[in-house]
């Protein structure tokens, strides 16, 4: 028996069985289904291995879908961003961000039906308005009110007459109609069909050929009949020598193209603590508040009046992470932290992220919507997969681009299958699969056991129950001595102890403190 004063590791409160909640992808109203725990603290080791099993946060709460009952099965995908290689679509987006730069040239019709992004409220909807019934309160938290507080005070200096100046701002460059969302364009994956009749190449007719060697051709023929005396040997074109095959340009290549001294603009790109927040974060806590209020407000459609600061602090800047600084990590750290897109001295979109051993983790990104030309969806992916290789330079263990979810059912979240090469979670053995043997299967049935082999079984599933951690008037004690003290155990206490450990797995049952009341 361990006494909480000794407490460094990750403390959660699980929330006992599951409910139907409002689905933010197909807008099902009762067709979302997950498992919930509020994490008042976690180690970004248990993280880790939590995502590794299908968790995923938003703010403290930490939820697992279910996912042979949910009504759009989420699968977690990761990008293996040393071997990435961008594609057209991403080479044009990063083209059109250095020409923007160099020249401020806006290209027409640049914002080509990106997918939506549920706001963050929407996804987890369901799941947020249990956690608003609890009315939970812990020491541990008194961090996000004092952010909370502070961001209020500043918006409140501002004055009343912020909100219609605010409105009269908005410069919608696009129609309202496009889906100005922060994904993948939808055209972008390459369907190979049978091309109708009148369309498309005839394959049985020779391939088409160039202009320049049908121009060689004519020029030989007509040497040939000026000189019938010569063989046709005399009028062969010069062989060339055979080019060398071109290595492809490399992202960070691509991305960090040198830019005129005389650009028309700056872009700078910052990577700030968010939790516990520093003072980068605090200096510039409110105008990335604005570009947040801005974001809902044109892309997701919300009142002038949302998100309240509460909501913004509790989605986007509060994290159960522990900060850690070991000396074989990243020099920046790991936990939780907001990477800044600074466009001449001003936000202009702001990505959450997540720095654990393994993995860059995305959690969020918004931004402002004048700028939705840019394709900054797109744009902010391939920087964190670019991010993600400059820390494996400094942790050689981290090495993956966590997305969140693959959703194969909603047509507008299947853009993240389109940074390859990436891995699927198999929702049954918790083994990586590479996305590519998953998708016949997906294409027949909404839920799938990804992985192949019919004799794999969940090789990190709990296996000892009583070894549980338990945090208990304030003493850490194994689920086995908690049982034998507890004379009288409520309905359905066991039940829920040996769900939340089936769900977390063994490892980290073990070395997380569940809250027993």
């Amino acid at each position: 028996m361990a006494s909480c004063a000794a407490l460094s590791s990750s403390l959660v409160e699980y929330f006992e069985g599951e409910d139907f909640y409002r689905c933010g992808y197909c807008k099902n109203e009762s067709g979302s289904r997950s498992n919930g725990m509020w994490a008042h603290s976690m180690t970004v080791q248990d993280y880790q291995d939590l995502i590794d099993r299908g968790w995923r946060r938003s703010g403290r709460y930490v939820y697992k879908p279910v996912m042979n009952q949910t009504c759009c099965p989420q699968y977690t995908i990761r990008c293996r961003s040393l071997q990435f290689q961008p594609s057209k679509s991403h080479k044009k987006v990063l083209k059109k961000m250095l020409k923007f730069l160099a020249k401020g040239e806006i290209s027409k019709g640049s914002c080509e039906d990106e997918p939506m992004e549920p706001s963050m409220e929407d996804a987890v909807a369901g799941d947020m308005a249990l956690i608003n019934k609890l009315d939970l309160q812990c020491d541990l938290e008194k961090l996000g009110d004092s952010l909370t507080e502070s961001l209020e005070r500043e918006v409140k200096k501002k004055g009343k007459g912020t909100k219609k100046e605010e409105s009269k701002e908005f410069i919608q460059s696009q129609d309202r109609n496009e889906e100005l969302g922060s994904g993948e364009p939808s055209h972008a994956v390459d369907v190979h069909t049978v091309p109708k009749p009148g369309k498309g190449a005839d394959l049985s007719k020779p391939p088409c050929r160039k202009a320049k060697e049908i121009r060689k051709e004519r020029k030989r023929l007509k040497l040939m009949r000026q000189n019938p005396a010569a063989g046709p040997e005399a009028f062969q074109a010069p062989q060339e020598p055979q080019a060398k095959p071109s290595r492809p340009r490399s992202l960070e290549e691509l991305m960090f193209g040198s830019l005129p001294e005389d650009a028309s603009h700056k872009l700078e790109v910052r990577v700030v603590r968010s939790s516990p927040p520093s003072s980068q974060f605090k200096a510039t806590m409110l105008e990335s508040y604005q570009v947040y209020k801005r974001y809902q407000m044109v892309i997701h459609n919300h009142s002038p009046d949302e998100p309240t600061v509460s909501q913004f602090t509790g989605f986007l800047c509060t994290s159960p992470l522990e900060p850690e600084n070991p000396p074989n990590g990243p020099d920046c750290g790991y936990g939780s932290f907001h990477q800044q897109y600074w466009l001449d001295g001003k936000i202009i979109a702001v990505g959450v992220i997540d720095i654990l051993p393994y993995c860059v983790s995305s959690v969020y990104l918004y931004y402002d919507p004048d700028y939705s030309f840019l394709s900054l969806g797109v744009y902010s992916a391939l920087r964190e997969i670019a991010f993600t290789r400059q820390l494996h330079e400094q942790a050689p263990q981290l090495s993956y681009y966590y997305m969140g979810f693959y959703i194969h059912s909603c047509p507008k979240m299947k853009y993240k299958g389109h940074y390859r090469p990436s891995d699927l979670l198999c929702p049954e053995t918790y083994v990586w699969v590479p996305i590519e043997q998953c998708l016949p299967s997906l294409d027949n049935s909404k839920y799938c056991r990804l992985n192949q082999d019919p004799e794999a079984a969940d090789e990190g599933r709990s296996r000892d129950p009583d070894r549980l951690q338990v945090l208990y008037k304030k003493a850490i004690l194994p689920y086995g001595v908690f049982k034998q003290q507890q004379q009288q155990r409520e309905p359905g206490e066991e039940a829920a102890v040996l769900q939340y450990a089936s769900l977390v797995g063994q490892a980290c049952s073990e070395r997380m403190l569940l809250f027993r009341s």
